[in-house]
């Protein structure tokens, strides 16, 4: 699969561009996107884990865990991103867009690590994050970095819904294949949390809320 989508020479431009590029992106027929349900985050936390102390999660925190999550996704994202392989740069001045390098694991050869590339949109008004792909992008120091060609580019978009009290986690992904491939739809929702939830959520609980969380419904 040939990859696609934008490089340093078609660059989406600011804030507006990494999310029109998503838009354009999904509504493109030729590639495979994925969209799961939203995730109730109160919900999974009663039925799925026992903590330490009583918490109703909040659509504040979950923002500030998208927001984390962002800007250091090796810390976040343990089980995807290589640990202390994320870089961040050429932030804007309002810190709401910035491009992002780091070694992530192949959406199918999940034992495998390829450089990826990705202008980051943070948009606090909607609390939505979007994540563009890059083949490309000029380095902190001006050189040319290159994406891992093993796999198709691919665009995330991270949201917040629900109520202060009921948040709801929200996430889509479209890869930028010449058409629909159903390995790599099946692959996401085969993966997607195993009925609890999102990892970076239990690193936030954990590690910026001090409190211990445990799965109760494994084994």
């Amino acid at each position: 699969m040939r990859s696609v989508g934008f490089t340093s020479s078609d660059d989406p431009g600011g804030p507006a561009g990494v999310e029109d590029e998503f838009a354009r992106a999904w509504a493109d027929p030729r590639h495979t996107r994925f969209e799961p349900p939203p995730v109730d985050v109160n919900r999974v936390l009663a039925e799925r884990y026992r903590m330490s102390e009583p918490l109703t999660f909040t659509r504040t925190m979950l923002w500030d865990a998208e927001v984390r999550k962002a800007w250091h996704p090796d810390i976040y994202l343990p089980h995807v991103v290589r640990e202390g392989s994320a870089l961040s740069w050429n932030a804007a001045d309002d810190l709401t867009t910035f491009d992002r390098a780091s070694r992530q694991r192949r959406w199918l050869e999940q034992d495998d690590f390829g450089l990826v590339l990705e202008r980051v949109r943070l948009n606090p008004a909607e609390q939505r994050v979007t994540f563009v792909g890059a083949a490309r992008l000029p380095g902190p120091d001006g050189t040319t970095l290159r994406a891992g060609t093993k796999q198709p580019l691919f665009h995330i978009e991270h949201a917040v819904g629900g109520e202060e009290r009921e948040p709801l986690n929200q996430w889509r992904i479209v890869h930028l294949t010449e058409e629909p491939d159903e390995r790599l739809a099946e692959a996401l929702g085969g993966r997607t949390y195993q009925g609890g939830l999102p990892g970076f959520i239990e690193v936030y609980i954990r590690s910026v809320l001090n409190i211990r969380l445990d799965r109760t419904d494994t084994a």
